[in-house]
């Protein structure tokens, strides 16, 4: 059961700095619209140019755009129109393209079932496991699912274990993501059947607990969840001195699920965590039921392998995940790649009869065309941001928040947006550590995106009269220090601070290193490892 607690070079049209086109709204405009006075708007305008100009931004592709949701009316724009690169801001649209499509109460149904003939406890064929494209199955779901099998009566299977993974196709990796991201949690192998270990969700994931060993030069020791799981550990994480540094390495070699282990640890260090996607994530999740299986006292003959259930199979067993609007907070919050892959892959089965990344993203297209969403004018090839194929503009990403505020779904997509400055993760989610003691503090729902040369920023902030403001900003193909103070000070300016500004670059600024960061957020390790 699901519990709740962002390589190729791109050629873009580069768009300089100076040339900002500002639209002002009128003195006098409706209430509730973007009409403030005229000297308001001229010196919003310049603060925000002022912002821009920042010698950071130099050379840099710069996209922005601010308007009044309810009205559509433009306060603030900068090359609205410019297709960039959008990283993790791209989930805003799949999460809405999910709750049109697929409905808020859609879920994803993993189910066990018998190819055979019963004689008493005794299954003649193998038992199948199903993956529904649940992202959030837990070892825990594959042990209540083996309870219910054996509380069937079925106490031994004659043939073997199938992990049948055949709701989606099988193209593992999206579209132009990154060869050496495979072992990455925030990169995994996408498949109808998965395994997640915790409560942040990333399916194809094994998750590696490393402890300090009694003294220096010692080896850690290193505990794999589940217990289960087929890899294969090599090379080693020695115990370093006391207030050492933690310098944790673990790599997954190419085409299997052997996991070389290098680095030390310092002694004085408490367990930490490793997450590291898997190869062939169907017969991870299958050797874990298997155990689950032989756990309630049902034996199973034959090897597990990968499979198909033939026609006509009996479901013996089945669970059913939270709906996909459970599923919007950590997808969110946590800019959880695999959710992402598997909210395409499955609007791609119900809608086309096709889970693919190819169905799927002609769903979403459909959807943005129907929506009024300017379709032709971006291109999306997968569910997360994760591709340097995909492009988005500031104009599409305004369009959708305003599309948004009239829908049904409105209100479990706005929540599930990360807010700013919030010390709970699953509220604060990317945006927690950002915006703290500013303006913008608690003011604004907004979904983060960063990779490497990306950063941006898009959603909802509440102006001082209460009213939201709807505002895109994305940077691209910058290699000095990162535009992130530049973004933050252009959000506060909107929050209503007229002295906003730029915070200084300081030591570290370019990787991000010391940052605080919560080493299970993607966006920020990534940062931090100056991976972006």
């Amino acid at each position: 059961m699901l519990t709740l607690p962002d390589r190729l070079p791109v050629r873009l049209l580069a768009v300089p700095l100076a040339a900002v086109l500002v639209v002002l709204v009128p003195a006098g405009s409706a209430p509730g619209s973007a009409g403030r006075a005229p000297g308001a708007a001229r010196a919003l305008a310049a603060d925000l140019d002022r912002l821009l100009d920042d010698a950071r931004l130099a050379g840099a592709q710069v996209s922005a755009l601010v308007t009044d949701p309810a009205t559509g009316e433009v306060v603030y724009e900068h090359a609205p129109g410019a297709l960039l690169l959008p990283a993790s801001t791209q989930k805003t649209v799949t999460a809405a393209a999910a709750l049109d499509l697929l409905g808020p109460d859609h879920r994803f149904r993993t189910q066990v079932l018998a190819t055979g003939p019963r004689t008493g406890g005794a299954l003649d064929g193998d038992l199948v496991l199903r993956g529904g494209g649940d992202p959030t199955l837990l070892p825990a779901d594959l042990d209540a699912l083996a309870g219910q099998v054996a509380d069937g009566g079925v106490t031994s299977v004659d043939g073997g274990l199938l992990a049948d993974a055949s709701r989606y196709d099988g193209v593992p990796l999206g579209p132009n993501w990154a060869w050496d991201d495979q072992a990455a949690y925030y990169s995994p192998q996408i498949s109808a059947l998965t395994l997640t270990t915790d409560g942040d969700f990333d399916p194809g994931t094994v998750r590696l607990t490393v402890t300090p060993g009694d003294a220096p030069g010692r080896p850690a020791a290193v505990r794999v969840t589940p217990a289960e799981a087929p890899v294969h550990l090599s090379g080693g994480i020695r115990t370093g001195t006391a207030g050492s540094e933690r310098s944790v390495d673990v790599a997954r070699r190419p085409g299997g699920n052997e996991l070389v282990l290098s680095g030390s640890v310092p002694a004085d260090a408490a367990p930490g965590d490793e997450w590291i996607a898997v190869d062939r994530p169907a017969l991870l999740a299958a050797t874990v039921f298997a155990a689950a299986l032989a756990r309630h006292g049902v034996t199973v003959r034959g090897p597990v392998a990968e499979g198909t259930a033939p026609q006509g199979a009996a479901e013996l067993a089945g669970h059913d995940s939270a709906p996909v609007s459970a599923l919007m907070t950590p997808f969110l919050k946590l800019s959880n790649n695999g959710i992402a892959e598997h909210l395409v892959k499955e609007i791609g089965r119900v809608r086309a009869g096709e889970g693919s990344w190819t169905a799927g993203t002609e769903q979403v297209r459909a959807f943005l065309r129907r929506g009024g969403l300017e379709a032709g004018e971006a291109r999306q090839v997968d569910g997360s941001g994760l591709s340097r194929h995909n492009l988005l503009s500031s104009r599409r990403l305004a369009a959708l928040l305003a599309f948004a505020r009239r829908q049904s779904w409105f209100t479990t997509w706005y929540d599930a947006l990360p807010v700013a400055g919030d010390a709970r993760r699953m509220v604060g989610g990317t945006l927690t550590n950002r915006l703290r003691g500013t303006a913008a503090e608690g003011r604004v729902h907004a979904k983060t995106g960063s990779m490497t040369g990306v950063d941006a920023l898009t959603g909802y902030v509440e102006r001082p009269d209460g009213q939201p403001l709807a505002f895109t900003v994305i940077v691209n193909n910058f290699a000095a220090a990162g535009p992130r103070p530049v973004i933050d000070a252009f959000v506060v300016r909107l929050a209503g601070d007229t002295s906003a500004k730029a915070a200084p670059a300081g030591p570290g600024a370019r990787t991000g290193r010391g940052a605080a960061a919560d080493p299970h957020d993607w966006e920020n390790v990534c940062l931090a490892e100056a991976r972006c």
